[in-house]
């Protein structure tokens, strides 16, 4: 029988109520740069969730869904009016003609360029509290029974 978990405490609260909203704060920076920049923070993600996609520079529609925790046809709304917009382009995929690649165009990477720069300087002033916070929230988080400590990772701490 699994054992009760142990009870939570005022300052397990804290710590998740300021690392969300340090995080909170991040996302809302994110959201007005991209803004500022001529797109929605959505068209921001998807750019990202583009160029991003380990080991290529290109993503399938289903691909991008996944990315960006959307339906299918959501995505699919997505990419026409960033294809609209001339922020990406489609391409069959030569494998599979039923599959379409999403690739940006140059001005889709040029403005990734420039959010990019923009989220690395906020990073700059915002990552170390953003990185103490979630250290500090997840040492309240006692290990699971049965699951071992990912290799290279510091073991918890009572904070």
């Amino acid at each position: 029988m699994p054992s009760a978990p142990d009870p939570l405490t005022k300052a397990d609260y804290e710590a998740l109520a300021e690392f969300r909203y340090a995080l909170r704060k991040f996302l809302g920076f994110s959201e007005d740069a991209a803004r500022e920049r001529g797109v929605t923070p959505q068209q921001y993600q998807a750019l990202l969730a583009i160029e991003g996609f380990p080991g290529r520079n290109w993503v399938t529609i289903g691909e991008l869904a996944e990315q960006m925790r959307i339906a299918h046809h959501s995505a699919v709304g997505l990419v026409d009016r960033m294809e609209t917009m001339r922020l990406v382009k489609r391409a069959p995929v030569p494998e599979d003609g039923r599959r379409v690649r999403v690739s940006l165009t140059s001005k889709g990477l040029k403005l990734l360029e420039k959010l990019y720069h923009a989220h690395r300087e906020e990073l700059r002033s915002s990552g170390p509290q953003l990185s103490s916070l979630l250290l500090k929230a997840a040492a309240r988080i006692p290990p699971r029974a049965g699951f071992s400590q990912p290799a290279g990772s510091a073991p918890a701490t009572a904070a």
